[in-house]
């Protein structure tokens, strides 16, 4: 999926679980089922737990250290790398602990260390059984080594994502090839060919191992709940409980994916400029969402020709909104980011783009994983040709995101390593217990279609339907009718009853709600202090409040930064 480095992407990236051996053929490879209970060879060493670094970390009195593991797994005595990983343990007794519990934000790319703080917004003491454990995966953040390949690759004023102007197509081709190219050149620990899906997955039971744990429990967000299916089909045996949140389809990875997010995106651009319109007292912008939606391609066209102060150009400009279609979280600061541009300040959009892509050294740290993930996984379409026919076709219905969302991963189609496996093998989820998903009805990262086959391909799961909603991966932001039975769950396991038969939810609750308009700086209190952004229960007889803004904002750079 595409996402612009900052706000929250989902995307993904598939792979070859079949466990082929080293040098085997495309052809034997993809033709290899997941391997169940296989667990490796490999026990890696006990974590040696010290300080953390990260200040939030710290006073949630975190212990931090790293597991060490194969940077090849066929070759379990070569060289190793090593996974930074975060524990907060249990609250309760010893004696009612219910193992560890690993969370990943998504991606791939996303950092997921400080993501042991999570427990503690399970309402009800749904977390306090467990050891949360944050780990970055490999080649992110903390961990050793970590990938990054060109600091400036997102920099201003690039060209044109739209090919229908003369000449933008071969500038992207000639661009996104010199990405893999540094790619190459800045991977001297090799850990391109290691960077599947299978490998992450690999990991998580080797953080098992190191643990020692028989089993794991897991949390996962957007591109994790792909990570949690394959480690079901994988290690069915060492799956415990699984909550999956804004869940990815594993019919689709990765290509048709990314076709499927436009569609969704674009709908949801459409909710938002309704409520910029429903808001007009506040923003003044007019009371049609179909005449703002008519000036923000306005503007879109007038930067491509002129770009504002010089660096705001027309994918600055998409790329500055790419939250809004993600998340009801923010809504209040893009709006006022527009509101601004058409006063022809073009500072909030300006400060919107920064923050979902970094620059300089390192900052494309995310971006650079997310394609040794994807481009990996499963082989992509080579041929511009049919990117070209694909996407204008989807352009046509929406326009808001296909491109941009092309270009993003139109480095896979010149990565330097090459996927073995021509499609994805087949998830099962048919040999563990009771799996919780999530999912809102409109999200755009992840549609709602995912969520379906998953249930369909998991038969003791149960799925959550935020109806109507266009949040993705929204759980734990205070709605009770949600987050009261992620808490029954992670303390029984017990999950809502299934209902009889395919294609629809199994509980149906309210979604994160659209967020009343107001200064866009509230966002930055903690939902605890404020519950600004955050849905609150119903029907309960109180207020709740969801995770804290800064975890919120962690898991957005996930999703959106790797599309």
């Amino acid at each position: 999926m595409k996402k612009s480095l900052s706000a929250a992407a989902a995307a993904f990236g598939l792979v070859s679980i079949g466990l082929a051996p080293a040098g085997a053929s495309a052809r034997q490879a993809s033709s290899k089922t997941p391997t169940s209970g296989a667990s490796s060879s490999y026990t890696p060493p006990p974590v040696s737990w010290g300080a953390c670094k990260a200040p939030s970390l710290v006073k949630a009195g975190a212990q931090c250290g790293y597991v060490t593991v194969p940077l090849d797994y066929a070759k379990p005595k070569g060289a190793k790398i090593k996974l930074a990983v975060s524990r907060i343990k249990h609250k309760t007794p010893d004696a009612k602990k219910q193992g560890i519990m690993l969370v990943n934000p998504g991606g791939p790319g996303g950092s997921g260390l400080t993501l042991a703080r999570l427990g503690q917004w399970v309402p009800n003491g749904g977390g306090d059984p467990y050891d949360w454990i944050g780990f970055d995966p490999r080649g992110v953040g903390d961990s050793l080594p970590s990938l990054a390949c060109d600091g400036n690759y997102f920099g201003y004023n690039r060209p044109d994502y739209r090919v229908t102007k003369a000449g933008t197509e071969r500038q992207w081709l000639r661009k996104t090839a010199g990405y893999s190219k540094a790619c190459s050149k800045a991977d001297g620990a090799r850990l391109l060919p290691h960077m599947k899906t299978v490998d992450n997955v690999r990991d998580m039971d080797s953080i098992r191992k190191a643990l020692g744990e028989k089993q794991i429990n897991f949390y996962g967000f957007s591109y994790g709940t792909y990570l949690g299916q394959v480690y079901a089909t994988m290690y069915p045996k060492q799956t415990r409980r699984m909550v999956l949140d804004g869940v990815v389809n594993p019919k689709d990875v990765w290509y048709d994916a990314n076709l499927n997010q436009d569609v969704a995106f674009d709908a949801n651009m459409d909710t938002f400029f309704d409520w910029v319109a429903k808001n007009d007292a506040t923003y003044h912008l007019g009371k049609s969402g179909k005449a703002i939606k008519k000036r923000w391609y306005a503007m879109l066209d007038k930067l491509a020709k002129t770009p504002a102060d010089g660096k705001i150009g027309p994918n600055e400009w998409t790329d500055a909104f790419l939250n809004a279609g993600y998340y009801v979280f923010g809504w209040e600061g893009d709006a006022e980011a527009l509101v601004a541009a058409f006063k022809g300040d073009f500072g909030p959009v300006t400060d919107l783009y920064d923050e979902a892509n970094g620059s300089g050294p390192g900052s494309d740290n995310g971006y650079a994983v997310y394609l040794g993930t994807q481009c990996s996984d499963v082989a992509w379409p080579t041929s511009w040709n049919k990117w070209k026919a694909d996407n204008t076709r989807v352009a046509k219905k929406a326009p808001f995101e296909t491109w941009a969302n092309a270009m993003f991963n139109l480095p896979c189609t010149s990565w330097p390593v090459k996927a073995s496996n021509r499609q994805a093998p087949r998830v099962d989820g048919s040999k563990v217990g009771p799996v919780l998903l999530i999912s809102e009805t409109k999200d755009g990262a992840t549609p709602y279609g995912g969520a379906l086959e998953v249930r369909k391909r998991f038969p003791k799961s149960s799925l959550i339907e935020g109806v109507g909603g266009t949040t993705h991966s929204g759980s734990l932001s205070g709605i009770a009718c949600t987050d009261d039975k992620i808490a029954t769950y992670l303390l029984s396991g017990k999950t809502p009853q299934r209902t009889r038969g395919q294609g629809h939810s199994d509980v149906k609750c309210e979604p994160v709600p659209q967020p009343a308009p107001g200064p866009a700086n509230a966002l930055t209190e903690s939902a605890s202090d404020s519950g600004r952004g955050h849905g609150h229960g119903k029907g309960h007889g109180k207020k709740r409040h969801g995770m804290p803004q800064d975890l919120r904002a962690q898991l957005q750079q996930a999703a959106s930064s790797t599309r």
